[in-house]
């Protein structure tokens, strides 16, 4: 699908206008329901295509961070034929109490794939944990950054964000 059209498509499905709070603290006039995006599979599989793209040339796994990025990853997953790891926010309490879901090896490189980067507060704390296991994670990959400061706080912590589209991007289209 051509950029443009899923831009226009993404927002009419996705951008609602009001009073936010967003996951970073902040409140915003404008939130990107993004459940409205990845849980139709037209959409869902025009983004895989477009986040397809921007992946590095060499990496051992996608790894998808709790919620949003569980449907995109395993969407790409299934378009690449690279396994995926699946990232809770906090380890579960019961059964293999793990953080990460997934068979992985220290030292593997690992691509985050998220739905939408405010200030990649959630994005460096799962980097970080996933890193104390011994995961390399140089990239981020999502669909949306909203540009208040996401790509800059990865950057402190060694990682590049690529993304689909900016906030910008999107509202220009």
């Amino acid at each position: 699908m051509e950029r443009a059209k899923l831009a226009k498509q993404i927002r009419t499905a996705s951008f609602l206008t009001g009073h936010f709070r967003l996951r970073s603290g902040e409140t915003s006039r404008f939130y990107l329901d993004k459940y409205r995006f990845e849980s139709d599979p037209t959409l869902l599989s025009a983004v895989a295509a477009e986040l397809q793209k921007l992946l590095p040339q060499s990496f051992d796994k996608l790894a998808g961070l709790e919620l949003g990025g569980i449907p995109l990853v395993t969407t790409l997953s299934l378009r690449t034929g690279r396994k995926c790891l699946y990232v809770r926010k906090t380890p579960k309490t019961y059964g293999t109490c793990n953080l990460v879901e997934g068979s992985f090896s220290q030292g593997e490189v690992v691509v985050v794939i998220e739905d939408v980067i405010t200030t990649a507060g959630q994005a460096c704390n799962s980097v970080n944990q996933m890193r104390q296991l011994g995961l390399v994670v140089p990239y981020v990959v999502c669909v949306l950054d909203r540009q208040h400061g996401g790509k800059e706080n990865l950057g402190q912590i060694g990682c590049s964000l690529s993304s689909v589209f900016t906030m910008d991007e999107l509202q220009a289209f």
